[in-house]
């Protein structure tokens, strides 16, 4: 969860640990284990917090170390295990390291600690060499030096503020050892790793044709049956990108895993942010000596399309299995649009980044009945699967978000030509009478809230039958009692290759405990019939009078024999 956004303890507008703390209940009445945190620690929150300048201290704004270590003991006491999240990429440019960099001079301890180097050119005026930030621009900033002339660059694959380690540096494995010690020490219970797949680059650091990249996105909307195919078949054949994903990450998490196994019991885990194509090389992450979980980003790009399902989560099994380990599920976040909007959208072009209030805006109805339908299926599957604050509501992104109240570097670094995350990011509705809808007792929020957000308040869906909020309670539910994360899969055979069934993806998963479990979705347009012999455990929506899956729709049905 970002906890700028669950609930707002002390009237500023701004969620914070202590209001965490209060709705902590909610969460095991929801019925998850655990609790993933976006980062709290002191920062300028140029980047909502990912860019830290003290990673052993909680930023004001959020509370104090006090309040963490409350946070967790209540959550504890209720249960819950607490994800912390650690951002090892990069710090901030307000950390004391980066600060003592720019004081000192090139070719310094200080400055070994980040990726400096001199500029291109007979006056070191062009950057050394032409990596683009995700956030848009040049991936360098030339400093000035001491002396007042312009001197070197840093790096920096986010913001400007955001300078990345050199993790070649021992220094720099030696201090995250020790933060991640620090957080375990007090109680944390494991780590989301960001840009988990970026820490370690190329050391020629070598142009790239960005190009590529775009072309492979390209080529994999026109045709995702070949892309899946290429990537099976040659996937250390593809071109690759100099500052992600290269080998030298795997030994960094197999130290973490051994920093983490000397907890003994019970396991503390590592989880792995890693945008990596295709699924084998991103399988290399959760190996048995290195991460525990690493979230299933292909799964959530595959859209809301039969085959592209099909397809996903076979790779992924695949993937996974041959290394031994479970896949993570994954369908909404803070970085992408919510799959209640994104849904609501036609499912003909890539994902976008952002909606705005000038953009074509999704279908709602659409965007809740496939989002609901998605959920069910992805809680069926085998593995882990995370949820994103809100979505058990079945919250919309706020879609007309005015541009002065938007805060992602995204959408400033590019002039607004990517619209940013904001969307997903708009604060929780509790109470649909309540100012802020029950964020905080003042009625200030840091982004605004869009009106329509009152109706999906949780006051408005407790204990009413049909709403999502009990659909995703009654689907977690089922999933623990027969202990489907822990199960095993195969295709329903009444729906693989057959022709009248390309837009139904059917399954099922053997629970722990080892009961059948019938997973049938259909996002075709006319109703499919269910599995005979079962029995009905739940439905994202309706069935037909006659018993019927309607389209946009998923059902779990308990198989006998």
């Amino acid at each position: 969860m970002c906890p700028r956004s669950w609930a707002d303890g002390d009237g500023d507008g701004v969620g914070d640990l202590p209001g965490i703390t209060a709705h902590l209940p909610y969460l095991r009445e929801l019925g998850v284990d655990a609790v993933w945190l976006s980062p709290f620690y002191v920062s300028p929150q140029a980047d909502a917090g990912y860019d830290v300048a003290d990673y052993r201290d909680v930023d004001p704004v959020f509370g104090t170390l006090a309040d963490a270590d409350a946070l967790i003991e209540r959550a504890h006491g209720l249960g819950l295990k607490v994800i912390v999240d650690m951002v090892p990429n990069h710090s901030s440019d307000e950390h004391v390291w980066f600060q003592a960099a720019l004081a000192a001079a090139p070719g310094s301890p200080q400055r070994a600690r980040y990726l400096f180097r001199d500029g291109k050119g007979a006056d070191g005026s062009l950057p050394p060499n032409n990596w683009i930030s995700v956030f848009g621009g040049i991936a360098w900033t030339r400093v000035t030096e001491a002396d007042g002339r312009p001197g070197q660059w840093y790096l920096h694959l986010f913001d400007r503020k955001q300078p990345d380690f050199d993790w070649s540096n021992p220094e720099v494995r030696a201090e995250f050892e020790s933060v991640l010690r620090f957080w375990l020490d007090r109680g944390a219970d494991g780590f989301r790793v960001d840009v988990a797949h970026g820490l370690v680059k190329d050391p020629a650091l070598p142009d790239w044709d960005h190009r590529l990249e775009m072309l492979g996105d390209a080529d994999a909307d026109a045709d995702p049956d070949a892309d899946a195919d290429a990537d099976a078949s040659e996937p250390e054949d593809r071109p690759h990108a100099p500052m992600f994903d290269q080998d030298g990450v795997h030994e960094i998490y197999e130290q973490w895993r051994r920093i983490l196994n000397s907890y003994g019991a019970p396991d503390r885990i590592l989880c792995a942010e890693a945008w990596v194509e295709p699924p084998v090389r991103a399988a290399r992450y959760v190996r048995e000596t290195e991460m525990h979980q690493a979230f299933n980003f292909d799964f959530l790009d595959a859209r809301w399309d039969g085959p592209r399902l099909r397809t996903a989560i076979t790779d992924s099994l695949a993937a996974t299995g041959s290394v031994g380990a479970p896949t993570t599920w994954v369908l909404s976040n803070h970085d992408v649009v919510r799959h209640a909007s994104r849904f609501g959208l036609e499912q003909d072009h890539r994902r976008p980044n952002g909606i705005g209030a000038k953009d074509r805006q999704p279908d709602r109805l659409v965007g809740l009945r496939r989002a609901r339908a998605a959920t069910a299926l992805m809680l069926a599957l085998p593995g882990a699967a995370y949820l994103y604050q809100g979505e058990e509501l079945g919250l919309p992104d706020s879609t007309d978000m005015p541009d002065a109240f938007r805060q992602d570097p995204a959408f400033h670094r590019t002039g607004g030509g990517e619209l940013g995350r904001d969307g997903c990011r708009v604060p929780m509705p509790w109470a649909k009478d309540a100012p802020a809808f029950g964020f905080g007792s003042t009625g200030g929020t840091w982004l605004p809230q869009p009106p329509i957000y009152g109706d999906y308040a949780v006051d408005q869906q407790e204990g009413v039958a049909g709403s999502t909020l009990e659909l995703y309670r009654t689907l977690l539910a089922i999933r623990r009692q027969h202990r489907l994360g822990a199960g095993t899969f195969t295709w329903l055979e009444d729906y693989a290759g057959h022709p009248a069934y390309d837009e139904v993806v059917g399954f099922v998963t053997t629970g722990g405990d080892g009961a059948r479990v019938g997973v049938v979705s259909n996002l075709g347009a006319e109703p499919v019939a269910l599995p005979t012999g079962g029995r009905v455990l739940v439905a994202s929506g309706d069935l037909t009078t006659e018993g019927r899956l309607p389209t946009d729709t998923t059902a779990w049905v308990l198989l006998t024999g």
